[in-house]
């Protein structure tokens, strides 16, 4: 194996790891050095040239002549008859310089110089992995699905990195194939048994705050500011922003002309319904705005527990508390208070009856699937249809007929 094998390699490494000529150039000499240190016990007197251009490198020993019967150390010193070989004109206390061939190593010693060489840039190259993507936390990055399995997605960038996106990190309804390409933002990155591991996301909020700045003009500039942003993957979002200048709809720039700019991201959100909210900061309008599209009549703040009670009409309660609970899940935590909904004049109606009453009649799982859409009492359960019913609640049509029949059965 001679210098130009070598240099070969050196070169191969340097075409496809994106490590700088100074890094390069310091790791060489430091692996020959330690080549030197093993095989004379000092690198001080030999000088280590590199040429990564040329593709080739020099090493040269510095020894001082002395007579031939005072050599101590042949590392260091040359007996003057040795040194006459080399030029004529040498004489006692002069410093002979003379080329070592990497072949005098041995060819054990150019093998593990050549393992070393080999290590030591696949550390630099982990290293380089790990600052770059350590400084692009919070970014999106766009990557090729490479492998996919049960518990997470193997993703490579365009330099062919491994990005992982966990299956909890996923929208629920997220379908990846090998060769698919993937956006997702940089959650995370740490170390971990010296390889560099990389997180994405496609399920955190900052997610959803990046595709609003590649969308809307004004975020990325600065006019308009997403307050805050609460999200249930792949159902729904709500996102509060504000605009710095009057002249701005924040709310209207967000949607765009026909939902022109937000279509592009419940697409890639898997048709994830996006509500964008006027933020403000009199409490109660925002709480009025958070339960949209649900109407409000009033609210009544406990500051201190940081709770809120909401009053609406009957036929508003199912859209404040939304399917599954969703509306008023993501209300409370966009405004920070626990909010409970509560039917107009609810009090005064004393012909109404709790759905709890109909306990010994109607299943607990049936009354808290009518509870979840809102309907917490028999009156607000008749006052919907059985398509209203079967379309928001998970309940069979001839079960909610029984549960009516059975209600009506109770003012009859």
């Amino acid at each position: 194996m001679d210098n130009l094998n070598l240099i070969d390699t050196f070169s191969e490494f340097k075409e496809l790891k994106n490590i700088d000529r100074a890094t390069m150039m310091s790791v060489l000499e430091d692996v020959f050095r330690n080549l030197l240190m093993k095989k004379y016990g000092t690198d001080e007197n030999f000088d280590v040239i590199i040429n990564i251009d040329k593709g080739d490198f020099e090493i040269w020993r510095n020894r001082e002549v002395v007579e031939d019967d005072e050599v101590e150390d042949p590392n260091l010193q040359i007996s003057l008859s040795e040194a006459k070989k080399i030029d004529e004109d040498y004489e006692v206390g002069e410093e002979v310089t003379d080329e070592v061939k990497l072949h005098d190593f041995g060819r054990r010693a150019i093998l593990a110089l050549r393992q070393n060489l080999s290590a030591r840039i696949m550390d630099l190259e982990k290293n380089n992995v790990y600052n770059k993507y350590k400084d692009r936390i919070g970014e999106i990055v766009t990557g090729e699905v490479y492998q996919v399995w049960k518990r997470e997605v193997l993703v490579l960038d365009d330099e062919g990195n491994e990005l992982i996106i966990p299956k909890s990190e996923q929208i629920p309804s997220d379908y990846f194939r090998k060769g698919d390409t993937v956006r997702a933002v940089v959650i995370k990155v740490e170390m971990k048994n010296n390889t560099p591991l990389i997180i994405l996301s496609r399920t955190s909020p900052v997610f959803l705050e990046r595709l609003f700045e590649l969308e809307v003009p004004e975020i990325f500039d600065g006019l308009i500011t997403i307050k805050k942003i609460v999200r249930i993957p792949g159902e729904r979002a709500k996102v509060a922003v504000e605009s710095y200048d009057e002249r701005i709809d924040p709310v209207g720039a967000c949607v765009g002309m026909k939902g022109s700019r937000i279509h592009g991201i419940v697409r890639e959100l898997k048709n994830e319904n996006i509500d964008v909210i006027n933020f403000t900061n009199n409490t109660q309008l925002f709480i009025q705005r958070a339960l949209s599209p649900a109407k409000i009549s009033s609210i009544k703040l406990n500051e201190g527990e940081k709770r809120a009670e909401v009053y609406l009409k009957a036929s508003e309660v199912s859209l404040a508390i939304g399917k599954g609970g969703l509306n008023i899940r993501l209300a409370s935590q966009l405004a920070g208070y626990e909010i409970d909904v509560y039917r107009e004049n609810a009090e005064e109606d004393e012909e109404d009856v709790n759905l709890e009453e109909f306990g010994d009649e109607i299943d607990g799982w049936i009354i808290d699937e009518l509870k979840a859409i809102g309907c917490d009492t028999a009156k607000s359960v008749l006052e919907l249809t059985v398509e209203d019913l079967v379309k928001r609640t998970d309940l069979e049509e001839e079960t909610i007929r029984e549960v009516l029949q059975i209600l009506k059965a109770e003012f009859e």
